[in-house]
Parts: structure tokens; sequence; C-alpha cells
């Protein structure tokens, strides 16, 4: 797909700063091909804080403005092999042809179906984008509506508010590994909140879940269905928890469902049909800069359009109803989203999906056959492994820890020769950590379960029938 075009007399080097992307520093403009160099090319130091100043004018004794930028430009081009333990994927080819969008301030203001008096915002772009998700999820134009938000978490307290508001007496609840902006929601909005247990892979209890329902059958249910956790990449059954609500008695006006698919949103779609509002779901949100990758964080979120009239407000100042959070958006996030979309496609995104899955499962095995406790969850992209024990190693490797776990997310960006590096590297380390085996690993059977821990107990117990 070619670069968008501009009129003749527009002149890029006039809106973009020097510096900011040198010829060479990434090869040919592909972060492909910028993958593949050597690790040994890159820095494997974490960046520093540079101690920055905003400075007045000619009183600057230190660096100039483009030297500070080239420099973080170049710290961040070399740590881009070392980026695996979050879920962004900041492989992207596409802002050398949108960047001439920067000298303009897009906001999309108010409800995107909606112009606005003002030229200056992207909602063509933005309903071009709802669009293509309404028909990913099973949902018609005329029965949905959504917007493009500032990321997960404004979609998660949208989806959330839509619930509130059509159930003002319904109690939230949600698993223990939801993501936390599900607990803050609960906060803001002062509602009544059930912490529903999770079984050891992450995913909702479904029997706390019932017991619950039916502790609490007076009131409505705004249940928040996670459809890959944060941090073990487990899926809630959004199926059993529908069977669930009919089983205790729940009818479709006495609950609301939330589907947070911040990181899986865009992977099992296009293995099975989870996802979809032929099923009596409230709202689905997900993270545009994750899987899918955006200089800047953002997100879909869509409900049914019946529902979105108990949040609309007419706002005369913008000539425009506003159903949304933050009123005012990026209108740069959606022109970005358009753009990946069209030029991936569906089939694009459909080879990613696998791609990752099977790497995932290549770190996965490479692990399990070098002894070290992993785990790694259906449909998921997130392989769960022990806690490394030096705080270097884990800032070197850029990693997400919680108690005794670290966990790698396997994002199209991530190549198997970045994985061999760090699977490299996660051995010899453990040499040193673990004396060459005269001391132990630590036992994660409580995290990960006894079949996926090495530990010398469990690794005895595994081999002894």
């Amino acid at each position: 797909m070619g670069s968008l075009s501009f009129e003749k007399d527009f002149e890029p080097a006039a809106v973009t700063p020097r510096g900011l992307a040198p010829p060479g520093l990434i090869p040919n403009g592909d972060f492909g091909e910028l993958k593949r160099l050597k690790l040994s090319s890159t820095s494997t130091t974490p960046r520093k804080n540079l101690n920055l100043s905003v400075t007045e004018p000619g009183k600057n004794d230190g660096p100039s403005l483009d030297c500070t930028l080239m420099k973080y430009v170049d710290t961040l081009t070399q740590r881009i092999n070392y980026h695996i333990g979050y879920p962004v994927n900041i492989c992207y080819e596409h802002y050398a042809n949108l960047a001439p969008l920067l000298q303009f301030h897009l906001n999309n203001c108010g409800d995107p179906f909606l112009q606005n008096t003002v030229d200056f915002h992207s909602k063509d772009f933005e309903v071009a984008v709802l669009n293509w998700f309404a028909d990913l999820w099973e949902i018609e134009k005329d029965q949905y509506w959504g917007y493009v938000t500032n990321g997960g978490t404004e979609g998660n307290l949208h989806g959330i508010l839509v619930g509130r508001e059509l159930l003002p007496t319904g109690i939230l609840y949600a698993s223990k590994d939801s993501h936390y902006s599900v607990s803050k929601a609960a906060m803001m909005y002062r509602m009544d909140f059930e912490m529903i247990n999770s079984s050891i892979n992450g995913e909702m209890d479904y029997s706390d879940l019932k017991a619950k329902l039916l502790q609490n059958k007076g009131k409505p249910a705004i249940i928040n269905v996670t459809i890959g956790t944060t941090f073990k990449g487990a899926v809630d059954n959004l199926d059993v928890i529908l069977q669930t609500l009919e089983d205790c008695g729940y009818t479709h006006d006495q609950f609301y469902i939330h589907c947070d698919a911040a990181l899986n949103g865009l992977i099992i779609p296009f293995i099975n049909k989870m996802i979809s509002f032929k099923k009596p779901i409230g709202s689905v949100t997900i993270s545009g800069h994750k899987f899918l990758g955006c200089p800047m964080p953002c997100g879909i979120q869509i409900t049914r359009k019946s529902y979105i009239n108990n949040l609309s407000r007419r706002v005369e100042y913008i000539a425009s109803v506003d159903a949304t959070i933050s009123g005012s958006r990026n209108g740069l996030a959606p022109i970005f989203l358009w753009y990946s979309l069209s030029a991936k496609g569906q089939i694009g995104l459909q080879k990613d999906a696998k791609r990752c899955l099977d790497n995932a499962n290549y770190l996965k095995d490479r692990l399990q056959q070098a002894g070290i406790s992993v785990m790694l969850n259906e449909l998921s992209i997130i392989v769960v492994l022990e806690r490394p024990r030096d705080h270097e190693f884990v800032r070197r490797w850029q990693l997400s820890c919680v108690r005794d776990m670290a966990h790698v997310i396997v994002m199209p960006g991530i190549i198997r020769e970045t994985l061999d590096s760090f699977i490299i590297d996660l051995l010899q380390q453990r040499k040193k950590w673990y004396q060459d085996g005269r001391i132990s690993p630590p036992c994660v059977a409580n995290d990960i379960g006894a079949q996926n821990c090495t530990c010398s107990y469990h690794k005895i117990d595994f081999i002894i029938p």
C-alpha cells in the first residue's frame, strides 16, 4: 500500500525535525530487517534517565535539541531486540508515510459518527476502523456504536460504565487475574464489586462465579470477561460464563457482559468465534497499540447502539453529542490503525497470529527441554517462566515479573533469533545463579502448577509414577 497523498506543494522536510529518521539508522525503512541485525550490534544496557530540563532559547549550554533527540532515537533503536516482556508491537513500517500528518492538530472530539464544525479531525478514518472491527466481531453497522479510545483502560472504563448505566444496582464481577483497570472502574463508579477466584492458569473459577451469583441473586450482574489475562494470557470461557448465568436463573435483561480483549482480540477471532455480538454480550474492547501496533497508545471500544443513549449528552459547544470518556481524542491514532489494517488485512493479521502462537510454543518447548519451569496457556502468546534471580537480567530483557514468575510476550516483531538469544543468555546466567546445579531453582508450583514446575521436588514427582 502506498503512502497517503498530499498536495503537490507540501514539503515534508519543512515539518520533519532533522535527525529523527536519519539515513541508515533503519535499513531500507524496514523494522523486520532491523530485528535481524546481530544482537551484538545492539546495546544490552537498559537506557538511563536523560535528566532533561526545559531551557530558554539561547540559554542552553548543553547539547542541541536535535542532538538530544538523535541520541534518544539511537538508544531506543538499539534496545528493540530486547523488548520481550510487555504487550506492545513496536515493529511497524508506516511511520515514515504518515509522518507528514504530525504537522496537523487532529482532534476527534465528540461522537465519531457526527461531523464537527471544524475540519481538523479524522472521524472518517475512525468510522472505517470501527466498521472493520464490527465486522470482525459480528455486529451489523446499524446496530453498534463505538470509538477509538486512548487505550485498553479507557475501553474497560467505558464498557463497565455502559453496564452500570443499564443496570444501576448491578454488581461488578471480575476474576483476580483481570486487568487492574477493572477494580479501578469499580472504585471510580462506586460499584459493588465481587472478586472471583482464578484457577492456577489464570482463568476464572466458574464454580466460585456461580456461588457468588447465587449469593447475590437479587441484583443484576455486570461481568468482566477477560479474553487473555494480563500476566498469564488465560482466556475466560465466555460460553461457560453465559451458561453459568442461565443455570443461576439470570435472564438477558439481568446481566451485562464486557469483554476485555486488549491483546487477544486480534488473535482469537482468527481461531474461533468466541468473541461475537451474536451472543448476549454488551461490549468489547481491545488495545490498538498491542498486537496491531501503533506509535501512540490507543484502543477500540464497541458496544450496542441501543445501549449508548443512557450515556449520550448533547454538547452545544462542539456541535455534537458525546458518550466517550475522554472528550477530546487523538485524531492521529485512527489513521495509523486504518493504515495498518488496510496494509495487513485479515489474511496478514491471521498470519501474524499463527506465527506468534508458533513462536510462543517454540519458546515454551525450548525452555522445557532445558529444565526450566514454564507454562503456556492455550490460545496464548504469553510464556510464563520462573523469575530470573538477577535484576540486571530482568532489566536487560525488559521483563515483567510478579511474585516468582516472569513472562515473555511473543509479539509480531519478535523473531526466533531474538528468542534464541534470550534462551542462551538465560541458560548462561542460570549456571551462575544456581552454581551449576548445586543450588536448586525455586518451586513455582503455586504460581504455574505442579505439572509445569521443574524444582527438585516436582521434577522427581513427575518422573516417578
